[in-house]
């Protein structure tokens, strides 16, 4: 029996140091998301929530991978606003397959400044082809301001940034998707170009930073593994910090979390991480990861909400996610707590959309661990 006892509590420390998941409180507080991305609270602290929408019938139509993509004003922004779920901005542009999964335009990313919010739209392509889908993409791959009422003003045209400077000399191709508002400036991610943008007060958008492609160390998929950035993170010590999925066959373990300190200068500050697609800060200074799979390729495991540790294996804060797109920590969070051991820990829950390449069943779980 003490041999068992024995046995049973090296397991237990294993689990431990293998950063197996707690216990935690799920809540779903948003449901019926078409496609839904970007998480953000306003200063009232009203969640928002941008939805890619489902598409719609066309015209017009494109064919990416072999499938059909049609329009429709399916794009949107949802709130949850004293405890009301409610539509805040629509007729968005939308084009995804006729099933409305994996919509890859319309809004994917909101953040607030003050109470301006910024929403990056999406669109997956070159000015070129843009301008070929007609003028109901007239927003798509634009960086927007959107006011209190609702009103739409153009800030950026990202994906033209894109077609004039190449920042990571390979094809051209752009896709905006996460975005940070900061007071004098907004930081977006291109998932598409590789390359992290500044976008300036005037509009101006210059390059940050962009990222080389590796080599892939298995046989499955290309030679080349592209280093696709999807979101931003402002840490405590100054420094930005953005998040990656890495491309195709989606790796375990092969996506890694990157440092542009205030002078510029980039270290790789995590690895050993699978599909990264958002990222946040608690109140503690941990950073937490939310993987869209937690093992590859192709996302063959659930999602999962990561503590950054300094090396692989990073601890689970809740797995079992399904196709999770984005999270954020409630306001909540401002409110700290201490554990037995003394350690400053985030009081704030987790708000995470999943289901967020799926159309009429997405949602938003509210977990506190």
């Amino acid at each position: 029996m003490h041999r068992i006892a024995l046995l049973l509590a090296a397991l237990v420390a294993a689990l431990m140091l293998s950063g197996a998941a707690t216990a935690a409180s799920v809540t779903t507080v948003m449901t019926g998301l078409d496609n839904p991305r970007g998480l953000a609270f306003s200063p009232e602290g009203t969640l928002y929530v941008t939805e890619g929408g489902r598409g719609g019938s066309g015209p017009p139509c494109r064919t990416v991978r072999g499938m059909p993509q049609c329009y429709g004003p399916t794009g949107a922004i949802s709130r949850l606003r004293r405890g009301v779920q409610e539509k805040w901005l629509t007729g968005l542009p939308s084009l995804a397959p006729a099933s409305g999964l994996e919509a890859e335009t319309g809004p994917q990313d909101i953040a607030f400044q003050g109470g301006v919010a910024f929403v990056t739209m999406g669109f997956g392509g070159t000015p070129a082809e843009r301008a070929l889908l007609g003028p109901q993409f007239a927003l798509s791959g634009k960086l927007l301001q959107v006011g209190a009422s609702g009103e739409i003003k153009e800030i950026a045209d990202l994906s033209s940034h894109e077609a004039a400077a190449n920042p990571d000399g390979g094809e051209i191709f752009s896709n905006p998707f996460g975005v940070l508002a900061l007071p004098d400036r907004q930081i977006v991610a291109d998932a598409g170009a590789n390359a992290v943008l500044t976008v300036a007060a005037n509009g101006a958008v210059s390059t940050l930073a962009a990222f080389a492609s590796r080599q892939n160390p298995t046989p499955i998929g290309r030679p080349v593994v592209d280093s696709v950035p999807t979101a931003i993170a402002l840490g405590p010590d100054g420094a930005l910090y953005v998040s990656e999925l890495t491309g195709v066959p989606f790796l375990t373990g092969f996506a890694r979390i990157h440092r542009i300190a205030p002078d510029g200068a980039r270290s790789v500050y995590a690895t050993g991480l699978t599909a990264v697609v958002d990222l946040a800060f608690g109140d503690d200074g941990s950073l937490y990861a939310l993987q869209h799979a937690s093992c590859g390729p192709f996302f063959a495991c659930p999602g999962s909400i990561v503590r950054v540790g300094a090396s692989a294996p990073h601890a689970v804060v809740y797995a079992g996610l399904s196709r999770p797109s984005a999270f954020t920590i409630g306001p909540e969070g401002s409110r700290a707590r201490r554990s037995r051991a003394g350690r400053s820990l985030t009081h704030g829950a987790f708000y995470v959309s999943n289901q967020g390449s799926s159309a009429a069943v997405g949602e938003v779980l509210r977990i506190e661990p």
